[in-house]
Order: structure tokens, then C-alpha cells, then sequence
């Protein structure tokens, strides 16, 4: 499993450890990543992911899972939620169209 967020494709990022004598030595910054599980409004499921706590909490300023999605580029998610992008846009299309017949 790759340690990267699904929903905003934060990953590893690498640097150096700079000591008080000036000395170099490689090392990693690793996204605060969490498994939390997510309901989907239109769909009325819970989805696992892997988020990093700033995904989780933009996730709720936004208001929710499907909010979120709907706004995402497609190039930051995973293949599971671009999946899950494209299962909320056709169910709330559905919606749309049967509120508005």
C-alpha cells in the first residue's frame, strides 16, 4: 500500500536533516495518513479510505464526502475514488432528472 492520501494524492516527500554543524543526511516527510471510514450522502454507503488528516478535515469544511468528490480534480484521487467520483456524479444525475420530470 502506497503512503499516499486517496482523496488529495499528498505523498512522501523527501529533505535533508540539517545539523548544527551543517551536515546533510537524507530523510523522509511522511503524510499524517488515517483509515477512517465515510458515508456517502447520494449513495448511502460507508466507504474506507486512507486519508491524510488535512483531506479529513477539508472533507468536512466542504460537507461531506460527496461535496468533496464532486469538486476534486480527478488527477489528485486514487483509482477507488475517481470509481466512487463517477458512481455519485450518475446517482445524483439520476436524481436530477427524475426531480425534474
Amino acid at each position: 500500500m502506497s503512503r499516499a492520501c486517496e482523496l488529495t494524492g499528498k505523498a512522501v516527500l523527501t529533505g535533508n536533516n540539517v545539523s548544527h554543524a551543517n551536515n546533510k543526511t537524507r530523510r523522509r516527510f511522511l503524510p499524517n495518513l488515517c483509515n477512517v471510514t465515510l458515508i456517502s450522502d447520494a449513495l448511502g454507503q460507508r466507504f474506507r479510505l486512507r486519508v491524510s488528516a488535512h483531506a479529513l478535515r477539508t472533507v468536512e469544511h466542504r460537507g461531506g464526502l460527496d461535496a468533496f468528490l464532486m469538486k476534486a480534480s480527478e488527477t489528485d484521487l486514487s483509482q477507488r475514488a475517481k470509481l466512487l467520483k463517477r458512481q455519485i456524479a450518475k446517482k445524483v444525475g439520476e436524481t436530477a432528472t427524475t426531480a425534474a420530470a
